[in-house]
């Protein structure tokens, strides 16, 4: 399959997203979600464009992804604010 590195990477983020919102109590599930999303697209865009580590063709990228929607979930739960 010609797009399943992308499948992956967008599947890995909502799981990592769904994951991290229940390790946190789950009250917020879009917002987590969002969050990670955005993380991942970070991370894809450091790996391919910024820093042209990786390319589409190659998987790569994915992990860069993942790490990315890790550390902006990190961020987010770091400095959001607990009413």
């Amino acid at each position: 399959m010609q797009h399943l590195d992308i499948i992956l990477a967008v599947v890995g983020a909502l799981a990592l997203g769904w994951i991290a919102d229940l390790l946190t109590g789950g009250r917020g599930i879009a917002r987590t979600l969002l969050t990670s999303v955005t993380g991942a697209a970070c991370g894809w865009f450091l790996a391919v464009r910024v820093f042209g580590a990786h390319t589409m063709d190659d998987l790569g990228w994915v992990v860069w992804a993942m790490a990315g929607s890790v550390i902006v979930l990190l961020v987010y739960f770091l400095t959001r604010n607990k009413r």
